[in-house]
């Protein structure tokens, strides 16, 4: 569960630490789950993020999200408490993370209000309907490049992709003969992922040095091909 990325900021360290303690914090039952990733070293979304993500849903406001990688259910959570009547909807394939995921959205009574459905993403992505006013991915980065089509295809016109650390530490720029080995492919697709997002014509893109890197992807027409 431990990711090597999560020590490693993109910006100043002490603005890092400013972001980290300074924006409010999370209460209840939420702030206790976030807290306890923490100590646990599970990689959850950095305070940073979260008060970026409680922010921009506050101003989408919207009723059907999407989620790409649900971990231990704590950006379902998150997200949950900004969709109204709405829903949250999202993936993951490993039983450990789905059985704590599923374990804390009993305990913060969300059972009602998000979905997990269990299995591969890829396999997954086809046969859902949409569409979805906001979609977070935060996955296997290597996967970005292949989950992208569908998850334009699910998005609606005007709606927002949030993807999650795609400067991996900052080494995102590093010629790829620098990068470990288990780490080549990883750098090669992301790389990819980030070509093609940043030059379509058709999306807009915009990137913010949060965490480890957030990309934010607006849908400006209904068919887009790849």
């Amino acid at each position: 569960m431990l990711n090597e990325m999560m020590d490693r900021p993109v910006v100043d360290a002490r603005l890092v630490d400013y972001m980290r303690t300074k924006q409010k914090p999370l209460t209840g039952q939420l702030g206790e789950l976030e807290e306890d990733a923490h100590k646990r070293r599970v990689p959850i979304i950095p305070h940073e993020t979260v008060v970026f993500l409680q922010f921009l849903l506050g101003q989408i406001k919207p009723k059907e999200i999407l989620e790409i990688g649900a971990a231990i259910g704590f950006s379902s959570s998150l997200m949950a408490q900004y969709v109204g009547a709405g829903h949250v909807t999202t993936i993951d394939r490993f039983d450990l993370m789905i059985k704590e995921a599923k374990a804390n959205y009993e305990k913060l009574g969300l059972t009602k209000k998000v979905t997990l459905i269990e299995g591969d993403a890829a396999e997954v992505l086809p046969t859902l309907t949409g569409p979805y006013d906001f979609m977070f991915m935060d996955s296997a980065k290597s996967k970005y490049i292949a989950f992208l089509p569908e998850c334009i295809r699910l998005l609606k016109v005007g709606g927002v992709l949030m993807v999650d650390d795609v400067f991996q530490g900052g080494t995102i720029l590093d010629p790829v003969e620098d990068i470990p080995r288990k780490n080549r492919s990883i750098h090669r697709k992301l790389n990819q992922f980030l070509d093609v997002v940043m030059t379509h014509p058709d999306l807009t893109s915009s990137l913010v040095p949060l965490g480890d890197g957030i990309l934010l992807i607006t849908k400006e027409k209904e068919m887009i091909s790849f």
